[in-house]
């Protein structure tokens, strides 16, 4: 690779400069270079000819081409996307460039840099030994190079478009793009390989990454063009790519101008490879074709892989459309709390809001934010508003907020409501075991009820996990989660994998004398109300039940004026893998 081989020579008309052969059959260089393609023919000599006894100027050297791809280099020294693409009108018989890993140009001490160009008086060209100042990006576009030494060939006109490679290794990192405008000062301007794949993508599928081989990187591009070519999906890259970093990983470094910008930049920059194959998995739900949705779940996996071991997708009895209301601590030790309210019709999450809030500006944000959410369901959608919430705070009364504040009535009378476990959304074994006793579920029309008395408080909550791991899909508490050891018990169900579990908000605390108590009873009427009710469509059974006890007209209250209900079906939900960022644009 240290050979000249692949180092072309370009003109367009009176113009002329560098490229470099990255396929047999294209050339990148700097759109600069080509500006007047559009009225004067395109030629690409290469530095060691097509044969020895032609010179590289000679007109049997030069290979007519075409522009093919356009940075969108808009005429100044400033304007970014100065990256052209070439089609040689035949293929060469010149090993193309291979490229170096993101990152190689750098290093203490500074790694030295060759540039290849065809400056005036040297139409055979000549080298010029320059390094990277520093690993930092000027306008999000370009890497300064400074001289290496004081002395030697400068960059001057004739080397725009030439490759930048590693002196020892003949690898190319970046393209030169511009010189100081004044001969003594000896620096100029590269456009790092990584950038200028935003501009073409299939240079994506030269650059070595170290998470991913050149058959997934070129499979994913592929993915991603598909999505264009239908249409595109309605999210934001911006969104996507925080989803798939998750809350602690790095912000994007600017705007991304297309989807293929936020996966490049997982791909080259960000380390690890949960985040791009959660980019891809993301970006499936938001995908209509169902072929092309399916190999991005399935990406990096090999095509014919995914295709001989579908994934199956059981769906529930009644299609929801949740609204999502996720509340926790901010994490920032400020007392805040952040809420992030969002719609999901089983295809598409929308953000509606998320802030960070202290507690008592809670309830009026979320109650505004699930208004609007509204806006985003489909005519005819059946909402589900769920609250998520972290695990102590599962026993709050948010079915009786005020639906607004010219609406009294409790939001649960409103619409149908349940509370989840935010540890629990989290778990993917404890996801896995929800879809499994969901397919259960769909094949048995009714659910049984296991009752958890208060002369339960106390009991093992170890061995109560096991067993309710067992058989228990639906779990009735005669108290709620108050105490120390009434948590306990509702962490055994939670780890257990229940799908529903209800309770009263207020009650007893439990104890072995009160099996004739006010709890007992909840549980005989709940038992009685829930026999022969299927697990999926309980949501909507307790609104109804809901909407009975708020307008009871008994001086009494109604049995179920209090009642809590923890219901949790993976396969309506948005996946929580990075949920504290929406992609929906």
């Amino acid at each position: 690779m240290t050979s000249a081989s692949w180092h072309a020579r370009i003109s367009c008309g009176r113009d002329s400069g560098a490229g470099f052969l990255v396929t047999e059959r294209h050339v990148l260089t700097c759109a600069h270079v080509i500006a007047r393609s559009g009225t004067e023919p395109v030629h690409v000599s290469f530095a060691h000819g097509l044969t020895p006894s032609v010179a590289p100027d000679h007109p049997d050297a030069a290979i007519p081409a075409r522009v093919i791809a356009h940075g969108g280099w808009a005429g100044r020294d400033t304007d970014p996307g100065d990256v052209a693409v070439l089609e040689l009108d035949r293929e060469v018989p010149f090993r193309p460039a291979e490229f170096a890993a993101p990152g190689d140009a750098y290093g203490d001490p500074p790694r030295k840099l060759l540039a290849y160009g065809f400056p005036k008086k040297y139409e055979e060209g000549t080298l010029a030994e320059y390094r990277t100042t520093a690993h930092q990006l000027i306008a999000g576009e370009w890497i300064q190079l400074e001289a290496w030494a004081s002395y030697g060939q400068p960059l001057a006109p004739g080397f725009s478009g030439a490759a930048v490679t590693l002196a020892d290794t003949g690898q190319v990192v970046g393209m030169v793009s511009a010189a100081a405008r004044d001969p003594a000062v000896r620096n100029g301007r590269m456009l790092p390989a990584t950038v200028m794949t935003r501009y073409w993508a299939p240079l994506g599928d030269l650059i070595p990454t170290p998470e991913y081989d050149r058959a997934q990187r070129k499979r994913l591009r592929l993915l991603i063009e598909a999505v264009g070519r239908r249409g595109g999906p309605a999210c934001a890259p911006d969104r996507l790519y925080r989803e798939a970093v998750g809350r602690f990983g790095p912000p994007p470094p600017r705007r991304f101008d297309s989807l293929w910008d936020a996966a490049w930049y997982l791909l080259s920059e960000v380390r690890g490879r949960e985040a791009v194959a959660r980019f891809a998995g993301r970006l499936a739900d938001f995908v209509e074709d169902e072929p092309t949705r399916d190999a991005l779940r399935s990406w990096p996996y090999a095509a014919e892989t995914a295709a001989a071991t579908p994934v199956p997708r059981v769906a529930p009895a009644r299609t929801w459309s949740p609204i999502l209301v996720e509340i926790e601590p901010s994490g920032r030790g400020d007392r805040l709390l952040l809420v992030e309210v969002s719609a999901y019709d089983g295809r598409h999450r929308r953000l509606v809001g998320s802030d960070r809030l202290p507690a008592e500006q809670v309830r009026a944000y979320a109650l505004a934010r699930i208004d609007e959410a509204y806006r985003e369901l489909e005519p005819g959608a059946q909402e589900l508003i769920a609250f998520v919430l972290p695990r102590r705070w599962l026993n709050a009364d948010v079915a009786h907020w005020h639906r607004s504040t010219d609406d009294m009535s409790p939001l649960g009378s409103f619409a149908p409501l349940v509370v989840m476990d935010m540890e629990r959304r989290r778990s993917g074994a404890l996801q896995h075991r929800l879809r499994k006793k969901w397919r259960d579920l769909d094949d048995r029309q009714d659910t049984r009820l296991h009752r958890i008395g208060c002369a339960s408080v106390g009991q093992d909550p170890l061995k109560l996990t096991v067993g309710l791991r067992r058989d228990v899909d639906m779990v009735g508490f005669a108290t709620p989660p108050r105490t120390d050891e009434s948590r306990r018990l509702f962490q055994a169900s939670l780890n257990a994998a229940v799908p529903v579990m209800l309770w009263p908000r207020s009650a007893c605390q439990g104890g072995a004398a009160h099996e004739d108590c006010g709890g007992s009873t909840f549980l005989d009427r709940l038992t009685e109300h829930l026999a022969g009710l299927p697990a999926g469509e309980l949501p909507a059974h307790i609104h109804e039940l809901r909407e009975a006890a708020y307008s009871s007209d008994s001086a009494e209250p109604h049995w179920a004026h209090d009642l809590a209900l923890l219901w949790e079906d993976p396969r309506c939900l948005p996946d929580p893998g990075g949920f504290q960022h929406s992609p929906v644009g």
